[in-house]
């Protein structure tokens, strides 16, 4: 999956409004960012490297497993295989969006 193919897989479980009232980084290093903006409405999704209230750092393939349902946040953030800086409540959040 590349960095294209994520963001607009985000996107479209994003939609218009995503109800994570706040703005969510996804951080692949030198994979690039895709930056949630869930306090605008409509909500945007796209690669600017911008602050966000809640960054996950995780690779690009455990990214495409948490688009695809095959890893749940909770027990990825506990394998280590996402590391979560800033608002927990907003990562919380992100499980009923992703």
């Amino acid at each position: 999956m590349s960095l294209a193919s994520a963001t607009e897989a985000i996107r479209a479980k994003v939609g218009a409004d995503s109800g994570l009232n706040a703005t969510l980084k996804f951080d692949m290093g030198a994979d690039g960012v895709i930056v949630i903006d869930g306090a605008s409405t409509p909500n945007s999704v796209g690669n600017d490297n911008t602050d966000a209230d809640c960054t996950v750092g995780i690779t690009l393939e455990n990214l495409k497993a948490l688009i695809d349902g095959d890893l749940e946040p909770a027990t990825g953030f506990m394998a280590g295989k996402l590391k979560v800086s800033g608002d927990m409540g907003v990562a919380m959040r992100l499980q009923r969006v992703i």
